[in-house]
């Protein structure tokens, strides 16, 4: 059972052998917990769609900054001017989709050149080896992880967010290889290695999600 966002759609996913009075019975056993996912989407502050035009405001580790687009000849590229402004050169005539995945490819290397500092020091705190740790866009979750494999995956969107931010949801991922559910066991073992995770949660839930087009 999942409640998705951004208007709360719960969709279910039973056994073929289960009738739908069991099925029903199950969501009613859960309408708390429904609610209370339904309601925090509902606070959540969400993006309008991007346009990918200049003067649109962008986010990069925690601040605002201004886009502004410039078209030339030659490599599509970003860059942070006057601690202000994100410059995206992109080639005359590009669409909005490219001018996207210019700034999507950027993200995701600025993301990934700040795991590798974060591992080596949390890695000893935790006590776990991430054999492997990889980018991607999630709509419905932060991040996610492997146990068998020891595979920890990041949300792109992670990128925009403060460094504390990143470091929380890292930390979360580890602490489910050695605890897979969020039981009182995962809470203790965060409170150990992270005292101040439930501070960085809420930050991180009162930053504007990213807009997104929704098709169940």
């Amino acid at each position: 059972m999942g409640v998705y966002p951004p208007d709360g759609k719960v969709r279910v996913a039973a056994p073929a052998h289960l009738d739908d009075e069991a099925v029903r019975l199950a969501i009613v056993s859960r309408l708390g917990w429904i609610r209370r996912q339904q309601q925090a989407f509902a606070r959540q502050v969400r993006e309008s769609a991007r346009e990918m035009v200049t003067g649109e405001s962008h986010h990069f580790g925690g601040r605002r900054y201004r886009l502004d687009v410039v078209e030339r000849s030659g490599n599509p590229r970003v860059r942070v001017v006057n601690n202000s402004t994100l410059e995206l050169q992109v080639r005359p005539g590009a669409d909005r989709a490219a001018r996207q995945q210019t700034l999507d490819r950027w993200y995701r290397r600025q993301l990934k050149a700040r795991i590798p500092e974060l591992l080596a020091a949390w890695e000893p705190v935790v006590g776990v080896v991430v054999s492997d740790c990889r980018i991607k866009r999630m709509k419905t979750r932060w991040g996610s992880c492997n146990i068998e494999a020891r595979r920890v995956w990041l949300n792109l969107e992670l990128a925009k967010k403060p460094p504390g931010c990143l470091e929380y949801i890292l930390v979360h991922e580890m602490v489910h290889l050695l605890e897979r559910h969020h039981t009182e066991r995962f809470r203790a073992l965060m409170d150990q290695y992270m005292p101040d995770w439930r501070l960085r949660k809420d930050a991180l839930n009162e930053t504007p999600l990213a807009h997104e087009e929704w098709g169940y």
